[in-house]
């Protein structure tokens, strides 16, 4: 959220843990975050997030470089049809267990999307050694493609040991693909995970409209919008939109409108 308003484009290596059953991984930030940006205007070649260790809770030692251009301005979007679902994508991860963990997951995962779309790619990701941190693990991310160019993402990793019932791959592979199915549901241009961020850039956009369709608000998002409100007095006209049974468009979805404050990078001066 501050990375495009920087004095000077940012290069951050963070370290600990990259995947567990609580926050957006790395690999849904890298998958759905960077893409949603780009249509605001953030883009150039220094923008990359890369995934050097894996680190599962509870004992980390993961790592990850990431990169981002800063920007004078933030350009307005309207993001209203998010389109049909055209491909599914995914990484099945797994670290310090038996590399098999990870086909298994693809297995059960596919069983469960090849009903709907024939173009399902799942790559498999097993590092070893020093790459893949302290914990064992292992777990799957999925992201959903629309011909518009929107992706929806879902995501399950496995339980820190010692905690909490223990899960198969089979299992896991199968609920990751339902979480999957009930995200293209919600629907919307913008994933449940990203709701605020794109809100957020919304907000400091140009003194001009910006629209963005979602899917029913998360609770994190609804405590957000009270931020903005209290941070920028910026109030959203919120529209709820119910598609007819006939248009199999998913549920209620909410058209999101405002008028950005026009906030500019003070530390890009002009060339």
């Amino acid at each position: 959220m501050l990375a495009p308003f920087m004095k000077t484009s940012l290069k951050a290596t963070l370290r600990g843990v990259t995947n567990d059953h609580i926050d957006p991984t790395v690999d849904v930030l890298k998958s759905t975050a960077l893409p949603l940006m780009k249509k605001f205007g953030i883009d150039g070649e220094g923008f990359d997030l890369k995934v050097v260790k894996r680190g599962m809770a509870p004992g980390g030692g993961g790592e990850v470089v990431f990169t981002c251009p800063v920007r004078r301005t933030i350009r307005p979007v309207q993001l209203t049809d998010p389109g049909k679902i055209k491909r599914i994508r995914g990484v099945a991860y797994s670290v310090r267990v038996s590399p098999q963990m990870a086909n298994r997951i693809v297995e059960s995962a596919r069983s469960v999307l090849n009903q709907f779309i024939p173009d399902i790619y799942i790559y498999t990701d097993h590092m070893k050694g020093a790459n893949s941190g302290k914990s064992p693990g292992f777990g799957l991310t999925l992201v959903a493609e629309t011909l518009n160019g929107t992706f929806l993402s879902a995501e399950m990793s496995s339980m820190p040991p010692g905690q909490g019932d223990p899960i198969l791959p089979e299992d896991l592979g199968r609920d990751c693909g339902k979480l999957l199915l009930e995200e293209v549901y919600r629907g919307g241009c913008v994933d449940s995970s990203n709701q605020s961020l794109a809100l957020l850039l919304m907000t400091l956009g140009q003194q001009d409209v910006s629209k963005v369709l979602l899917g029913p608000l998360s609770p994190y998002t609804i405590q957000f919008l009270k931020h903005i409100r209290d941070f920028f007095q910026i109030m959203f006209k919120i529209e709820v939109q119910k598609p007819s049974e006939d248009e199999r468009k998913g549920g209620d979805k909410v058209l999101m409108t405002c008028v950005g404050v026009g906030y500019s990078n003070i530390n890009k001066t002009l060339k």
